[in-house]
């Protein structure tokens, strides 16, 4: 593996994987957590316009960035991943795919942005948070997939806040969550003055009830919903 001719390393504890139609190399870890569908779910619902300015809270390998640097017209993605290994897995990704100059990733707490950002910073936040309340169900004994999965390091309360403080008037936020939490999501997004105007549920199959939902919210906008049709993954 090769980075403008000179060798790119690959550690035996990684693993090195084409994907988007092999027009992406995705390096992560073997063990530890690793991207799933959520993301790429996210990554197809969310639409940045040209000249658009987003930021990924909790990016882990950046793979939400990468993606968007294909599908959407976004002059610069900021990654913010707060582990240490999943922050450099997240670099490493930037260079080898060579978006330098349009994806950086920020090892930070989300929590804490407001001394890295003014209020307004960015046209785009998203996110795929965790999904489960701290103390509720198994906590993954991998401190890695721990903090991926349940609300460690920030609360849903915590993201929609600073999300909020990062977006302008009219400012979008995307996420993907659990859709068992649909009632806790769309309360904490209205009162943290992020409207939802636009969502899917998204079904493992036919008959089946939702995994998730796609959220697409305005700050400060008027209050109209649009539900779009079901998408269905495996029909």
């Amino acid at each position: 593996m090769e980075k403008d001719g000179a060798p790119f390393l690959l550690s035996p504890d990684e693993t090195l994987d084409s994907f988007f139609n092999e027009k992406l190399k995705i390096l992560q870890k073997r063990e530890g957590y690793r991207f799933s569908i959520d993301a790429v779910l996210l990554g197809q619902f969310v639409n940045i316009r040209r000249n658009e300015k987003a930021i990924d809270l909790g990016t882990g390998c950046g793979i939400l960035p990468l993606i968007l640097s294909q599908t959407t017209n976004a002059c610069s993605i900021v990654g913010v991943e707060i582990q240490k290994e999943l922050a450099e897995c997240a670099i490493k990704n930037v260079i080898l795919n060579r978006f330098e100059d349009r994806i950086s990733i920020l090892r930070r707490d989300f929590r804490k942005l407001k001394a890295s950002f003014p209020p307004g910073s960015f046209d785009v936040v998203l996110s795929n948070p965790p999904y489960r309340k701290y103390r509720t169900g198994r906590i993954n004994p991998s401190p890695q997939k721990a903090i991926a999965r349940h609300e460690i390091k920030g609360t849903l309360n915590d993201l929609a806040s600073i999300a909020s403080y990062l977006l302008p008037h009219k400012g979008r936020f995307y996420l993907i969550f659990p859709a068992s939490r649909t009632a806790d999501l769309l309360v904490t997004l209205r009162r943290k003055s992020l409207e939802p105007k636009r969502f899917q549920f998204v079904h493992p199959r036919t008959g089946e009830s939702a995994k998730f939902i796609l959220i697409e919210s305005v700050k400060s906008s008027g209050v109209e919903l649009n539900i779009m049709p079901p998408l269905i993954l495996h029909p």
